[in-house]
């Protein structure tokens, strides 16, 4: 959608399609929680089947692995981390990690800056909302690319060039909100690097953060979470930051507004992360359930923790040995949930394919026939972002829906 009516950006109305075009349906919701919050029924567009819908569920499991020893270089404390790690990814996918290094002071001051954003009005908002394709700007409910079955959720997303324009994001804020909301940029800016770059290297003042990014300063987290899966796989400590190091990611600002029917609706519906990784700060008001063990489980918040899951892009790499499971978000009735998610990627045109060392039949087995073709993350972006509403079987679709459907165990490998 181009374009809104100035008469509608302020209300939940609906939109007719000669003013606003839509992907899909005849009609978009406009999310604007400080109306809908006051009437007494969620619409319609937000009520999922059933099936769909939340309840009370247990408890997931998850490790919590400590990186002190790993970053300290302890030999035998990163052997029991590789260990825990490898045994949460072939499972489900999911685990958290403490003494990461990232300062908690610096988490709190990046939702109070997302925040900020999110208690403008919608006309302001608005005026950053992203445009189709894009992964940069403002969202709310998704009412972009659906017409039901919407999240109860607004975001605000940027991407991030570990070697491109660091001002990037502050240009991004000042273009579409005015040169007022520059300090904003600013912080957004800081916010985009946080989840990448370690408390030794995290300064208050952006030209010193961007000092210590071209130095190469930082260890950043995302790099150290890949040598990690690395080890845990066999493959060494450089192979996967090797691959990633020159990548490119996404971080998304999330706010679930409370609900005033909370068991009809989901803050984000199941899916899979389409992305390599995911590095999430969840605050303390849970909400974040994974399908796991034929089951929807939850992953409660642990103070100090931020939660790690494997995506679509490293399960494809490890040709399925890593498992990305479907996991989703649920909204309560007094409570605001917020979350930063940092999505990590390879370079866009940089081409997925397993090593030799997950395919069958290489020293005497121990792997399995290629599940999946050759693929570069811009293709698998461009088709969830522009076709597809990302599930467990995202890959599997993509394949097909592409023409990339060719017998993928013949592919070449590296």
């Amino acid at each position: 959608m181009d374009s809104l009516p100035t008469s509608l950006l302020s209300s939940p109305a609906t939109l007719d399609l000669d003013k606003g075009k839509s992907h899909c349906g005849n009609s978009v919701v406009v999310f604007d929680p400080s109306v809908l919050q006051k009437q007494s029924k969620i619409p319609e567009a937000f009520i999922w089947p059933r099936c769909e819908r939340p309840h009370q569920p247990e408890e997931l499991e998850v490790p919590v692995v400590d990186l002190k020893g790993f970053l300290e270089g302890d030999a035998a404390s990163t052997s029991r981390t590789a260990a825990a790690i490898r045994g949460a990814c072939a499972s489900h996918g999911f685990f958290q990690v403490m003494n990461h290094k990232v300062d908690a002071a610096a988490l709190h001051d990046a939702l109070r800056v997302a925040d900020e954003f999110f208690e403008l009005p919608l006309s302001t908002k608005l005026r950053a909302r992203r445009r189709p394709g894009s992964t940069w700007g403002y969202v709310g409910a998704h009412t972009d690319r659906f017409a039901s079955m919407l999240p109860w959720k607004e975001t605000l997303s940027f991407a991030y060039d570990y070697s491109g324009n660091r001002d990037g994001v502050v240009d991004y804020i000042t273009s579409k909100l005015g040169e007022e909301f520059q300090p904003m940029g600013y912080h957004a800016r800081n916010l985009t690097a946080l989840l990448i770059v370690s408390t030794e290297s995290w300064m208050t003042t952006c030209d010193r953060v961007e000092t210590c990014m071209q130095e190469g300063a930082p260890k950043d987290l995302s790099l150290s979470i890949m040598e990690l899966l690395g080890i845990s796989l066999g493959m060494g400590r450089d192979y996967y930051r090797n691959f990633f190091e020159d990548g490119s990611s996404i971080m998304r600002c999330n706010n679930y507004p409370p609900c005033q029917e909370p068991e009809l609706t989901l803050g984000t519906g199941p899916h899979s992360d389409p992305t390599a990784l995911t590095i999430l700060h969840q605050d303390q008001v849970a909400g974040l359930q994974v399908f796991a063990e034929g089951k929807w489980r939850s992953v409660s918040p642990i103070a100090g923790a931020l939660v790690i899951n494997i995506g679509d892009t490293f399960m494809a790499l490890t040709n399925g040995r890593y498992k990305s499971c479907l996991h989703r978000a649920v909204v309560n009735r007094d409570r605001r949930r917020r979350s930063l998610a940092f999505f990590v990627c390879p370079q866009a045109d940089k081409v997925v394919r397993p090593a030799k060392e997950f395919l069958v039949g290489r020293d005497g087995g121990g792997g399995v026939p290629r599940k999946y073709p050759d693929f570069t993350w811009a293709e698998l972006l461009e088709f969830t972002q522009s076709h597809y509403r990302t599930d467990a079987s995202t890959l599997q679709n993509f394949t097909h829906r592409t023409g990339m459907n060719k017998d993928a165990s013949q592919m070449e490998v590296s």
